[in-house]
């Protein structure tokens, strides 16, 4: 295997896992009552809360609150579908890369700039939405875990547009 294909093959190995971590945070978005209904029960049944009750106090305010939620606003949880929907079509926008990164490393830098934003939202939106510190600490480590396959995937697109670029050819002089 030349060194232009196996570049290209680990490029989209990295696109495509990173691809469906996007997918899966946002399919995760859709059903977030259920989610959190199980997500109590289950921690609840391994006793978590004798371990991390800031955890499970939190977990259980949070179910309490999207059940109201549910229950009396249900339209709020349509920006919960958005914020899904958002995460799919960002997936989709990872194919350009896929098909031709040299031509496509935008879209990756782009991704790149996003997982940095993530840092800043959390620590100014989670205070005033009285998000605990911990919880906006998870929250920024979605950006920080997820600009680690994109940063790979730049480096490589650059090796391999460095491996693509035409030689000068020296015109013998006239």
């Amino acid at each position: 295997m030349s060194d232009r294909a196996a570049l290209l093959k680990g490029i989209r190995a990295w696109l495509v896992f990173f691809v469906v971590c996007l997918v899966l945070s946002g399919a995760t978005a859709f059903p977030l009552v259920h989610e959190l209904r199980w997500t109590e029960d289950l921690l609840r049944a391994l006793s978590v809360g004798d371990h991390l009750p800031g955890l499970t106090d939190w977990i259980g305010r949070v179910r309490a609150g999207l059940d109201e939620a549910d229950a009396e606003h249900p339209f709020l949880l349509y920006g919960t579908d958005w914020l899904a929907f958002a995460h799919l079509v960002i997936a989709v926008a990872f194919y350009g890369p896929y098909r031709d990164p040299v031509r496509n490393i935008w879209v990756v830098e782009f991704g790149m700039i996003a997982c940095a934003g993530i840092v800043p939202l959390a620590l100014i939106c989670g205070p005033i939405r009285g998000i605990p510190i911990w919880w906006s600490v998870i929250d920024m480590s979605f950006g920080v875990f997820g600009v680690i396959p994109l940063y790979v995937v730049r480096q490589r697109i650059k090796r391999l547009e460095a491996l693509t670029a035409p030689v000068a050819v020296p015109v013998p002089g006239i």
